[in-house]
């Protein structure tokens, strides 16, 4: 972002985009009629009523036809922490037995598999689930199975293909869930989560308003309502329904879907430019072993060739004292904390990072992110490098 006062130029670098991006202008499009003159409930018999109710439906095609599913599949939520949690407890709820989770999942779903009195289930140092402590897991009373498609923090790609043969060998009747919500626009979403049952999204994650996402569930699984009212969603989630945010919800998710592929070359790019910058002006730095299939956690060339993790996460580790520490100067730039975005400047390394059992697990790291909107002149500046400093 180029800000201008006068004959003074400012970069302004926005490193955050895993905890949430800029609308796209399909987005706001899409939107602009809505709270004025569309602005009906769509679960009223009128006309004003029946124009939303229209756009509800046409938006509700786009998302399922994008996320590879039928459109009564979609159901329609707040956002991925209400996607998340209606999964797991949800499906609980309705079918009771044991949930397994990956021990590197969002809080959404970690703390309502924990609620649930669920097990959770160890990765290796770049992150991947590891295959047989998954399968030592699983037995016929598992209910519930949730990994995710790509994680949050750095970006590491998990082996969903190889998850759903495990869990429909070891525990047959269990659904399988998987938060793509930080795979989406970086993967192809549609064959990524084909052997899942449940997939959770949510639209500011790719260009689309805060406060709304979806959870796809498949014909024939059973989930239970979290929230209670109306019969919204076939009876799975009440409340009247954000028209404007779903419309712009579709937008941005059929935006990102086309331009996908253009997206992932040139963020990858961009990517590795910071990072070279960071490594080469950081005492003691290196990635973290985030790359399932890099020989080592400090082998980059291997790691950065890898397919396995999303291109948007730079994630950096180092010995230097102090590392996680908050700059001293945060503005004009702006970063993510160290590795979360929820906790601020918390010192120790995050619990996810912990799970990684990699030595450079246990040092401070800080996680910022990138899409194609980010300028390479904002890369090469000065204070861009200094939050890594």
């Amino acid at each position: 972002m180029i800000e201008r006062a006068g004959s003074v130029v400012r970069v302004r670098a926005y490193l955050d985009h895993a905890a949430t991006t800029p609308m796209r202008p399909q987005a706001v499009a899409a939107m602009s009629a809505f709270p004025t003159e569309c602005f009906g409930n769509p679960s009223g018999s009128h006309s004003v009523a029946r124009a939303a109710r229209l756009a509800l439906d046409e938006a509700r095609d786009s998302v399922a036809r994008d996320l590879g599913c039928d459109p009564g599949e979609v159901v329609f939520t707040s956002g991925g922490t209400e996607s998340d949690n209606l999964a797991v407890s949800g499906s609980y709820a309705a079918t009771g037995g044991e949930v397994v989770c990956s021990a590197v999942e969002h809080h959404a779903v970690l703390r309502a598999c924990e609620s649930v009195g669920g097990t959770t289930v160890a990765v290796d140092t770049s992150g991947k689930l590891e295959i047989d402590a998954l399968a030592d897991a699983l037995h016929h009373g598992v209910s519930l199975v949730s990994v995710m498609l790509a994680n949050n923090e750095v970006g590491t790609i998990q082996p969903i293909v190889e998850v759903a043969a495990v869990v429909r060998d070891r525990a047959p009747g269990a659904a399988l869930h998987t938060d793509a919500v930080a795979a989406v626009g970086w993967l192809d979403v549609v064959a990524a989560a084909r052997p899942t049952d449940l997939v959770s999204v949510s639209a500011h994650k790719f260009g689309g308003p805060k406060g709304v996402g979806a959870l796809v569930v498949r014909d024939g699984v059973r989930i239970e309502p979290r929230m209670l009212g109306g019969e919204q969603e076939r009876g799975r989630r009440a409340g009247t329904h954000d028209v404007a945010g779903i419309v712009g919800m579709a937008a941005a998710l059929s935006a990102a879907t086309a331009e996908r592929d253009e997206q992932v070359a040139r963020t990858r790019r961009l990517r590795d430019r910071l990072a070279d910058g960071v490594l080469a002006a950081v005492e003691g730095a290196s990635e973290s072993a985030i790359h399932a299939g890099a020989r080592c956690a400090s082998d980059r060339d291997c790691k950065l060739a890898s397919t396995a993790s999303t291109p948007r996460s730079c994630s950096i580790c180092s010995t230097r004292p102090g590392y996680a520490r908050p700059p001293a100067r945060l503005v004009p730039a702006v970063p993510s904390s160290p590795v979360t975005c929820s906790s601020p400047w918390a010192s120790p390394p995050q619990k996810h990072v912990r799970q990684y059992g990699s030595p450079s697990a246990l040092r401070p790291q800080k996680r910022r992110s990138i899409t194609p909107s980010t300028c390479f002149r904002s890369l090469s500046s000065s204070f861009a490098l200094r939050m890594f400093l």
